[in-house]
């Protein structure tokens, strides 16, 4: 009852402002806002806000919007966990015994034992350029291919 009364007045003040726009020469507007202001009572006529007010003020409603919450929550957790960590526990233990078994082509001995010391690197002098390398070959085709 409280719902109705409040949509009628609404749609009352809403066809008195449209009313004050229309004097004011404005009659698109003044058309549009009496538009708006009839929905609420088209709203009580029809029914839908009892459906709404009865939905609003039982317990098991809530507890079913509740439940849906939590249930979205869980989805949305094991989703982000899931992106994390890799997968499921088998893809987890493919990727692990495969990284163990790839090992660079130009590896040595000594980098591939476990638990030894790496070996030392030369240290390149100072005033020694670097030599030209396959990697860059590519690199410079590209770039003569734009002109650069």
């Amino acid at each position: 009852m409280l719902a109705e009364t409040v949509c009628s007045a609404v749609s009352a003040a809403g066809l008195g402002i449209a009313a004050i726009t229309a004097y004011r020469k404005r009659f698109l507007a003044a058309t549009r806002i009496a538009a708006y202001s009839l929905i609420p009572v088209g709203l009580v006529m029809t029914g839908v806000v009892q459906w709404v007010s009865g939905i609003v003020f039982k317990p098991s409603v809530w507890l079913g919007f509740g439940l849906l919450g939590v249930a979205w929550l869980l989805l949305m957790t094991t989703r982000a966990v899931e992106r994390r960590g890799g997968g499921t526990r088998k893809e987890r233990k493919a990727a692990a015994a495969a990284q163990r078994e790839a090992v660079a082509p130009t590896a040595s001995a000594p980098s591939l034992a476990a638990g030894r010391a790496p070996a030392a690197q030369p240290v390149p002098k100072a005033n020694a350029k670097p030599a030209a390398s396959e990697d860059f070959s590519d690199i410079e085709a590209i770039l003569k291919k734009h002109g650069i």
